[in-house]
C-alpha cells in the first residue's frame, strides 16, 4: 500500500537540498506556446501554403496582426526565459524586437534552402509540396528561427523549438549550429547537427548523417570550445557517414560516401568513400 503522507513528505525533504534555483518559484517558458510562435512565424513566412483567407484579402494586415501575435507571445516566453537567470524584461522586448527585425533577411534565406531543395531532389513536385511536406525543410525553418534567438543568448526557448523539429521529423540540429545558404537535407531521419558545427553554403546531406563531437565525457569543461567539424561550400555528405571533431574539416566540393566515419580533414575536392563489405551468399 502506498503511504502517500510519507512519499510527499520525503519529497519535499528532496527539494530543499536542491539548487537554489529550483527551491524558488519559477514559470518557465511553455512548450505549447513556443509550438505556437512557430506556426504564426510559419504561416508569415509562406502566406500562400498557410496564410489563408486572410493572407489572400489583404496582405499588409496579414502581415501586420501576425507579426502583433507573434511580438507578444514571444516576448512573454522570453521574458519566463531570462528570468530564470535575472530580472530584465527590458532586454526581452530588446530581443523579441530584434528577432522580428531579422524576419525578412531569414525569409530570404529560407528561400534559398527552398530553391536547394527542390534544384536537388527530382522528385520534388513543387516548391509548395516541400514547404508543405518535406522533414528536412520543416527542420531547417526552425533551426532558423531558433538560431537568432541563440544567438542573441537567450536560455531554453531555442533548444526547445528545434528539440520540437526533432521530435516532429527525427532530425537534431542544435540551434547553435552556423549554417550557409541554399541548405538541403534530403529524407533526413537520423541527422544530428552539433552545436559548434559550421556548414557553408550549398551543403547536401543525406539520412543518418552525423556530424558530431569526439570526446563528450568531458562533459561541461568543453563549453565554449569547438567540437564539431567544419563542412566547407559545395560538400555532399552521404547517408550514414560520421564527420567528427572540432578540428576536422571538409574541404570545398567534396563527397563523402555512404558509412564513411572520418575524424580527420579532408582536402578540397576529394571523394571519400568507405570499403565495400564482402557480400557471402548460400
Amino acid at each position: 500500500m502506498v503511504d502517500i503522507k510519507k512519499t510527499a513528505k520525503e519529497l519535499v525533504a528532496s527539494y530543499q537540498i536542491e539548487q537554489p534555483s529550483f527551491r524558488r518559484e519559477l514559470a518557465l517558458p511553455d512548450k505549447a506556446e513556443i509550438v505556437r510562435v512557430i506556426e504564426e512565424l510559419r504561416r508569415l513566412m509562406f502566406p500562400s501554403c498557410y496564410g489563408g483567407q486572410e493572407a489572400r484579402e489583404d496582405l499588409v494586415h496579414f502581415a501586420e496582426s501576425t507579426l502583433h501575435t507573434v511580438y507578444f507571445r514571444l516576448k512573454k516566453q522570453i521574458e519566463l526565459a531570462l528570468s530564470f537567470e535575472c530580472e530584465c524584461k527590458a532586454d526581452a522586448e530588446e530581443v523579441t524586437a530584434a528577432f522580428l527585425n531579422a524576419l525578412p533577411e531569414l525569409r530570404r534565406v529560407l528561400y534559398t534552402d527552398l530553391a536547394a531543395t527542390f534544384e536537388g531532389d527530382p522528385a520534388a513536385k513543387s516548391k509548395e509540396e516541400i514547404i508543405f511536406s518535406y522533414p528536412g525543410f520543416y527542420a531547417i525553418f526552425v533551426y532558423r528561427l531558433a538560431h537568432i534567438l541563440y544567438l542573441s543568448k537567450v536560455p531554453f526557448i531555442p533548444r526547445m523549438m528545434t528539440e520540437h523539429a526533432h521530435e516532429k521529423t527525427g532530425i537534431d540540429i542544435n540551434p547553435g549550429a552556423t549554417i550557409g545558404e541554399y541548405f538541403f537535407i534530403d529524407h533526413g531521419t537520423g541527422v544530428v547537427i552539433g552545436e559548434t558545427t559550421v556548414i557553408g553554403k550549398r551543403v547536401k546531406i543525406y539520412q543518418m548523417v552525423t556530424l558530431g563531437a569526439l570526446s563528450p565525457r568531458k562533459g561541461q569543461s568543453l563549453k565554449g570550445v569547438k567540437r564539431h567539424p567544419t563542412v566547407m561550400d559545395d560538400v555532399t555528405v552521404y547517408s550514414g557517414a560520421s564527420i567528427l571533431g572540432g578540428e576536422t574539416v571538409i574541404g570545398e566540393g567534396a563527397v563523402i560516401g555512404g558509412n564513411c566515419f572520418l575524424t580527420q580533414s579532408v582536402q578540397a575536392g576529394a571523394r571519400v568513400s568507405a570499403k565495400q563489405p564482402e557480400l557471402i551468399i548460400k
